[in-house]
């Protein structure tokens, strides 16, 4: 893991723009980097950091639910054809000639 400080870049006057308050962690093996500069001081950034650090690799490790793929009913395929169908003629008629179709 690496820690490396920086200033803040939000607003808060000359003593932002001095002191490095802001921390940065990045955990190396999972690639997960945090950012925080929320308070003035750096050892609150820094407990904060960690805090957030281990939320995300907690979440990191969980395994997500194999998705099982569904099937559209027969119903509903029928439906959008007979909607096709219908959208078609009504093209149709849009043309030359095509009252006397009917």
């Amino acid at each position: 893991m690496v820690i490396s400080y920086s200033t803040s870049s939000r607003p808060g006057g000359q003593r932002r723009d001095k002191k490095k308050t802001a921390v940065i962690l990045h955990h190396l093996p999972s690639n997960i980097i945090v950012r925080v500069d929320e308070q003035r001081l750096q050892s609150q950034n820094k407990k904060i950091a960690f805090q957030i650090l281990a939320e995300k690799l907690k979440k990191a490790r969980k395994s997500k639910k194999k998705r099982i793929p569904t099937r559209i009913p027969r119903g509903a395929k029928e439906k959008r054809l007979q909607i096709k169908k219908y959208r078609s003629f009504k093209k149709k008629l849009r043309g030359k000639g095509g009252n006397d179709e009917l």
